[in-house]
């Protein structure tokens, strides 16, 4: 055992991580939000959901599944942009390759975390998937499909550390061909919806896999400034460079979501389409319209795109500040995304009595919380890899 882990953690060279004071405090307060986080879920499943979650009958999925797809979609990205360099042979992107492929599994093993509150019976999960397997179901395939996906990145990751690059190559593309797959198919999870115009159409499987690269862009800059700020490192050129073009991969990613989201308002209005004209005006004018214009325009996409190619991705300062901007702006965009579209009933517009035209949803503090602990959870797991790996610098880079 202990000869497996010495081939797979590093015993010297790469970066030394910080043991300061700072360091372990950070440490133990992410570990105690995740403890908080699991204690608020481990609680809901015990008074049941109804008692705890803010969901109901009309709107059965709350910031739970909103936060899961935040962490399978930036997973998904973390593994295309770790791709780039070590599978597809683009050096400038090796520098963070490493790094990307540990951070992919750290945000999927947090979304796995955060949906497992959801399911109020999650531990059938696992056995119900084996022994009741439906291959006409797509929530069904987005199970399997990320255990796939997560089982590949994981022996990619040990492949890496192992210095065995081509068996890693090959798990990685599996990995990514994966991923994209599973991606897809949790696009369809939406776009499959007939009754629900919002998300209804082939335009949601495509959309995920763009804003997928788009968040892995964001994600490793925002991950990698932290860890080389907060330990003190200094940043080699190589990895200046990576980031810069990380970066501008990214703003490119930022410019065709601006263009597939316009598109979307355009034909979202056009017309009045039932059920999708409503939704589109809750997001424009309605109430949720500071989150669609301040979290995802804003902050999800004018503002990195601007801070990037204003600076050319060169300054690791802004473009930091932009990752950060995307971060927030990209959960806004999951959270629109699913509760927006389950407001507009499936009655609306028929006249009936004593039913809303708009249904409405508020997380409750036990959601909140549970999103905490996943986030925060996330969190704590790259800071023991930073320590652990010595950030992911391999002797060629």
């Amino acid at each position: 055992m202990n000869n497996l882990l010495a081939g797979i953690l590093p015993q010297e060279g790469g970066l030394v991580a910080t043991g300061s004071g700072k360091y372990n405090i950070a440490m133990g307060i992410l570990a105690l939000l995740s403890v908080v986080g699991v204690a608020a879920g481990v609680h809901s499943l015990y008074v049941g959901h109804e008692h705890t979650f803010g969901v109901s009958r009309g709107v059965p999925w709350g910031i739970l599944i909103a936060a899961y797809v935040f962490f399978v979609v930036t997973s998904t990205g973390l593994c295309i942009v770790s791709a780039v360099g070590h599978v597809f042979g683009f050096k400038n992107f090796n520098p963070i390759a490493k790094r990307a492929v540990f951070l992919s599994i750290a945000t999927i093993v947090a979304g796995f975390l955060v949906i497992a509150f959801e399911i109020e019976n999650s531990w059938r999960m696992p056995v119900g998937n084996v022994i009741g397997a439906n291959p006409t179901s797509n929530i069904w395939w987005m199970g399997t499909l990320y255990g796939a996906y997560l089982f590949f990145m994981m022996i990619e990751f040990v492949m890496l550390q192992k210095e065995q690059h081509k068996i890693a190559t090959a798990f990685g593309l599996a990995g990514l061909l994966t991923g994209i797959v599973a991606h897809s198919n949790l696009g369809a999870v939406f776009g499959l919806l007939n009754g629900r115009e919002f998300w209804h159409g082939p335009y949601m499987p495509i959309y995920f896999i763009t804003s997928a690269a788009m968040s892995g862009c964001v994600a490793i800059i925002f991950f990698t400034y932290i860890a080389y700020r907060f330990n003190g490192w200094k940043m080699s050129e190589e990895m200046k460079k990576s980031l810069e073009g990380v970066a501008k991969l990214g703003a490119l990613m930022m410019a065709v979501i601006i263009f597939f989201t316009s598109w979307k308002m355009i034909t979202g209005i056009t017309g009045n389409p039932p059920g999708k004209y409503e939704a589109m005006q809750l997001l424009l004018t309605g109430s949720y319209a500071p989150n669609f214009w301040l979290g995802e325009v804003l902050l999800g996409m004018v503002i990195p795109f601007v801070i990037i190619m204003a600076v050319k991705g060169r300054n690791m300062n802004a473009l930091f500040i932009a990752s950060l901007a995307g971060m927030i702006g990209i959960f806004f965009m999951r959270y629109d995304l699913v509760i927006v579209g389950q407001l507009v009933p499936a009655f609306h517009g028929m006249g009936l009595v004593d039913y809303p035209d708009l249904l409405t949803y508020a997380p409750s503090l036990h959601e909140n919380l549970v999103v905490l602990g996943g986030v925060a959870f996330c969190g704590l797991i790259f800071l023991m890899g930073e320590k652990l790996f010595r950030g992911h610098i391999s002797e060629d880079h």
